[in-house]
């Protein structure tokens, strides 16, 4: 038995703590280590201890300030202040998404970041028991996986058992997606996300047939509308109609974005900046930031435009053609931007053939440094591809039309087999205001394509023009974006 004098040391497993005085015992091992043993014993030693102080500190300290309860509550009370002080109006997709949540299942409500998720979500589950957590909150940063569960209780503790689940912003969490699943079996989970591959991942795999998704977009005109106290009717007089026209205006210039009713046009450039930055630059780690904001803003300000890779590569300077399709990849996930395909008959060739680039929200072109008075009809355009996008669902795919001569159509609408729509969009007051080259790349088209309904939306003119024995409709934008449906 050794002694237990005060110089006492176990050179085999406490290297280095203390020199050894030279009266000291020492414990001698029966074997003697190589250096490399102590020292790998010394190491994993010192591994274990801080795991478990790393484990005992953020379980103690973080959440001893971070209390999930107190952030919930707070989140909610939130959402139900915003529902008491200002005018919500429910939007045209709240149908759909309540029809999908009549059973235990998985909703994603999915879109561009600030246009209105959280309230939707919301509204959802009003009346109903449940809880809501904003991933987006600072506070709630440091959630891990193995915190979510945490979070339920939370919920049962303030609200007792509940039906519907609400997890917002839920892609900041990392490894969310079991979590998810399990919860889908006992209840009604709503899930909001501002990445289209929300339901890409391991939870696709998992839920294959056992989720829906609702795409949410910036406030549509009839929305847009009915926020600024407008009663919708069959006729208006000749004052309601250039009030009309005075909305329409407005939406153009400062976009659909809930924020805008509130803080005007001037919130959109950091609503801009928002999705650029932490929706794209961070969540994709991208190293040449200022080549991507280039990247970004020539898209948006060329929106309704032709574009290529290979063109955009040489103009913005980028090295290599894959960089800049990849990119373009990650702004039309951030519901940024839209792509449309030229029509062709041949895949190959529709593949092949350049594509058309659409902004998600007219606001968004401005703030980006586009010109308002420069090329209205492009904004006419994309505001009518926007609503296409936003009607188009089921079999309904949209594209746009070019010949070899240079005849193009702005939009086709493609059902099924069936050729469905032609649709031209141009910023035209009077009948004399349309370009015949308008007409004339309808006509050819109707031709090629075998379809009769042909439609110019215009700014306000109304009426009906025949050449070659086909008809062609015009409707100002303003009946248009009022209508139930496209055609």
């Amino acid at each position: 038995m050794v002694s237990h004098d005060a110089d006492e040391i176990c050179v085999c497993c406490c290297p280095g703590i203390r020199k050894p005085q030279p009266n000291s015992k020492i414990y001698l091992p029966t074997y003697s280590p190589s250096a490399m043993d102590v020292y790998a014993r010394f190491y994993l030693n010192f591994r274990i201890l801080t795991i478990i102080l790393e484990s005992f500190l953020y379980k103690t300290l973080y959440y001893n300030v971070m209390d999930f309860g107190i952030i919930i509550k707070e989140q909610r009370e939130e959402l139900e202040l915003i529902e008491k002080e200002e005018k919500l109006v429910p939007r045209e997709m709240l149908g759909e998404a309540e029809r999908a949540l009549k059973f235990p299942n998985i909703l994603a409500v999915l879109g561009i970041r600030r246009c209105g998720k959280s309230i939707f979500s919301y509204l959802l589950a009003k009346g109903k028991a449940f809880g809501y957590a904003n991933f987006d909150d600072e506070r709630l940063l440091g959630v891990r996986t193995e915190d979510l569960n945490d979070i339920l209780k939370s919920f049962y503790k303030l609200y007792g058992d509940v039906d519907i689940v609400v997890l917002d912003e839920i892609q900041n969490v990392k490894g969310w997606e079991l979590f998810a699943s399990r919860l889908r079996r006992t209840k009604k989970v709503i899930l909001t996300g501002s990445n289209s591959n929300l339901l890409s991942g391991e939870l696709a795999t998992h839920l294959t047939g056992r989720h829906s998704d609702v795409i949410l977009f910036p406030f549509s005109f009839k929305e847009f509308v009915k926020i600024k106290n407008f009663k919708e009717d069959k006729v208006y007089t000749t004052g309601e109609k250039a009030q009309l026209l005075r909305l329409l205006e407005e939406y153009m210039q400062n976009g659909g974005f809930p924020e805008t009713q509130k803080f005007g046009g001037r919130v959109v450039s950091q609503i801009y900046e928002d999705i650029l930055t932490k929706d794209i630059l961070l969540r994709h780690k991208i190293k040449k930031i200022e080549e991507l904001r280039k990247l970004a803003k020539y898209l948006i300000t060329n929106a309704a435009e032709e574009f290529s890779y290979s063109k955009i590569a040489k103009i913005l300077s980028i090295k290599h053609v894959s960089t800049v399709s990849k990119w373009v990849g990650y702004l039309e996930e951030a519901f940024l931007t839209f792509r449309l395909d030229r029509f062709d008959f041949k895949l190959k060739q529709q593949f092949l053939a350049t594509k058309k680039i659409y902004c998600i929200d007219s606001g968004l072109i401005n703030a980006a440094g586009f010109k308002f008075s420069e090329n209205r009809s492009r904004l006419v355009e994309n505001i009518v591809a926007i609503e296409l996008k936003r009607r188009s669902g089921g079999s309904r795919e949209l594209f746009y039309w070019k010949d070899y001569q240079q005849n193009e159509v702005d939009f086709v609408l493609k059902n099924g087999i069936e050729i469905e729509l032609l649709i031209q969009a141009t910023y035209a007051n009077l009948k004399e205001d349309i370009k015949a080259r308008e007409t004339k790349a309808l006509v050819k088209a109707a031709k090629t394509l075998k379809c009769k309904n042909l439609l110019v939306i215009t700014w306000d003119y109304e009426g009906t023009i025949f050449i070659k024995g086909y008809k062609i409709n015009c409707m100002p934008l303003w009946r248009w974006l009022l209508e139930s449906e496209p055609i």
